[in-house]
């Protein structure tokens, strides 16, 4: 990225009450000089909104998952939870994102998120998002105002928490046994879990957007990408978890998740993702949304970069 580019983030806790449902709230502000774009893609994660403040569509994104998605400058984008990577391309801008855990999913969505999985959409037109549609526009003043428009963010959230989803609580648990390393195969989820297999697949395509198996190799995948992305001296054989049999298993699941091979991936630059990966690992104790507790960040200042 070159020097006259400028990426900051400011990393914000959810208050206790809305904790267990999401992940963080972000303010993100990018300047790009000349007026041109900055290119970068989004590794897979749980469902994500994301509010871009202005009237000028040249300050809005374009999106797409190659040979799905494509949204084009729409100022409030949703993606559902990912297991494939999210391009993006956009310029000068100022966005607010939410970060939405299983939990939030069912709380504040409401529809199955399997249903959702893979989505990139304009929120703003897509019927599955219309109540956040008020948020969309009412997030943003005159004048960019950080502590106001937080203050908005986690009003309208709190005053969604009425009504809790049935199964929360095992949603909550598949969550905590889905972040464990030690829980590697579907059988160990089972037992840890404690309840039976077609339960967990029937919350898993509520709340997560995907069967269980996958949803483990997700968490394996990403564990092995995020001390990459961290540490990028370590090599790949450096990284890969211990749950792979061998190297060529990383490498066809690198192609599945990131569609390109681990050496096509570091050769790009990641002029957002590199930045906002180690900052979010300071201050919020975990590079990626995956790796996320269910019972979510807690007790972190914000900062920025």
């Amino acid at each position: 990225m070159s020097p006259a580019n400028q990426v900051k983030v400011r990393f914000h806790p959810p208050p206790e009450d809305l904790r267990r449902f999401l992940t963080t709230f972000y303010l993100t502000e990018i300047e790009v000089a000349d007026g041109g774009v900055i290119t970068d893609a989004l590794q897979p994660e749980w469902a994500n909104l994301r509010f871009f403040s202005g009237d000028n569509p040249d300050c809005w994104p374009d999106c797409w998952i190659d040979g799905g998605d494509h949204v084009e400058r729409a100022n409030f984008v949703v993606t559902g939870p990912s297991s494939r990577c999210t391009n993006f391309r956009l310029g000068t801008s100022r966005l607010w994102g939410v970060g939405l855990l299983p939990l939030g999913w069912a709380q504040f969505i409401r529809l199955p998120a399997a249903d959702h999985a893979n989505l990139v959409a304009d929120g703003q037109a897509h019927p599955s998002f219309s109540s956040f549609a008020l948020l969309a526009t009412s997030l943003f003043g005159a004048e960019p105002d950080e502590a106001a428009e937080l203050a908005r963010l986690i009003a309208f959230f709190r005053a969604r928490l009425a009504n809790p989803p049935a199964d929360a609580e095992r949603i909550f648990v598949i969550h905590a046994a889905l972040v464990d390393p030690q829980v590697a195969n579907v059988a160990a989820l089972v037992d840890r879990v404690g309840v039976g297999q077609r339960t967990i697949e029937r919350l898993c395509h509520r709340a997560f957007g995907f069967p269980p198996k996958l949803l483990l190799r997700r968490q394996r995948f990403m564990r092995s990408l995020s001390q990459f992305m961290l540490d990028p001296t370590l090599k790949w054989i450096g990284v890969i978890d211990s749950h792979y049999h061998d190297q060529a298993q990383f490498v066809r699941d690198f192609r599945e998740f990131m569609g390109m091979t681990p050496s096509e991936y570091a050769a790009r630059p990641h002029p957002v993702l590199e930045k906002f990966i180690h900052e979010r690992a300071r201050v919020a104790g975990a590079p990626v949304q995956t790796m996320d507790r269910p019972e979510g960040v807690a007790g972190m200042g914000h900062t920025q970069i």
